[in-house]
């Protein structure tokens, strides 16, 4: 397959009066053109950040410190804030968390679709607004001609969710990053966006990268999951493979602590101990404070991603069979 979007060796780090925080330390992925790779992880592993830094948005004092960004071959990790314009919701798109913060509240759905066409394609007035109406019915939007005069508030929060989703469609992108998408919204509705962004991957051939904690979620959608620990990828291999037989001991323990897996008990499962504070990182495996299975120089090595058997890599000295 060809490659769409290669990271190699990333590094984003936050430079704080306390010391510099390693928000993504040496990620290396390969999303291929119409994959779509889930990445999950508990909250402070580092995922928007990483999703954040492959269209430049890291704010001061974050920066890109290491590494490259290989989109169509060029490496946009070094572009600058022009260069950038043309390739951020032109050629990759992002859904964020909370539409309500995405949609601006003063400014009607169609003038904020129209905007974003007029930014990226020399189109007509016209011919931008029939684009917006085609978005819309592709995200099942009923009336579009009426909602193009609405303004957000108008809008239930799945409403707008399908909205912000035709916002990404608008210059039919080959990459969407969506950044925890279904976040506000209930369960019934996110089943429905989640479906509606696996029929546009399939229909529309775009790549999709899903961040999410909800494997559960990231398990129907994507075809391969990448598991992030403290900035670093731990685990990473096709879907359904990392969830029926996880290798590494984080991904053993998030699985387990899925409701469903709790099998009647009165508590949940859970995984000891917490994240480790990236300001002081241990000086080995990042996950070694809280793993009940490592070994003695878990404590001062840091494993590498290693290939196993089901095509999935796992970062662990004990998948490694101890060696």
């Amino acid at each position: 397959m060809d490659k769409l979007i290669e990271i190699k060796d990333l590094r984003v780090d936050f430079a704080l009066r306390a010391g510099t925080v390693q928000a993504v330390r040496d990620v290396s992925l390969t999303i291929n053109k119409g994959e779509r790779l889930g990445i999950v992880g508990e909250s402070g592993a580092g995922k928007s950040v990483l999703g954040f830094s492959l269209i430049n948005l890291i704010s001061k004092p974050g920066k890109i410190t290491g590494g490259e960004i290989i989109f169509n071959g060029h490496d946009i990790s070094k572009y600058t804030y022009e260069q950038m314009r043309e390739i951020r919701g032109h050629h990759i798109s992002m859904i964020f968390q909370d539409p309500m913060m995405t949609l601006n509240p003063v400014l009607t759905i169609g003038t904020q679709m129209k905007e974003t066409i007029l930014a990226h394609m020399d189109v007509s007035e016209k011919e931008a607004e029939a684009i917006c109406l085609d978005k819309l019915h592709k995200v099942y939007i009923p009336s579009p001609e009426k909602r193009l005069k609405q303004y957000p508030h108008e809008f239930s929060g799945g409403m707008r969710q399908r909205i912000v989703i035709a916002i990404s469609l608008l210059t039919s992108p080959q990459l969407i990053i969506a950044d925890e998408p279904t976040t506000a919204l209930d369960v019934t509705i996110q089943a429905e966006i989640m479906d509606l962004l696996l029929e546009l991957c399939e229909t529309e051939n775009m790549g999709l990268i899903l961040i999410t904690h909800d494997l559960a979620v990231v398990s129907e959608v994507t075809q391969r999951i990448a598991v992030l620990y403290a900035g670093k990828v731990v685990e990473l291999g096709p879907a359904q493979e990392i969830i029926s037989n996880p290798k590494h001991p984080y991904t053993k323990g998030l699985i387990a602590a899925l409701p469903q897996m709790a099998g009647g008990k009165k508590r949940l499962n859970q995984i000891p101990g917490m994240m480790p504070s990236l300001l002081d990182m241990p000086k080995g495996c990042p996950f070694e404070p809280r793993c009940t299975v490592s070994l003695g120089k878990c404590k001062t090595e840091i494993p590498a991603l290693a290939c196993l058997d089901g095509g999935t890599q796992a970062a662990c000295f004990m998948c490694e069979g101890g060696k």
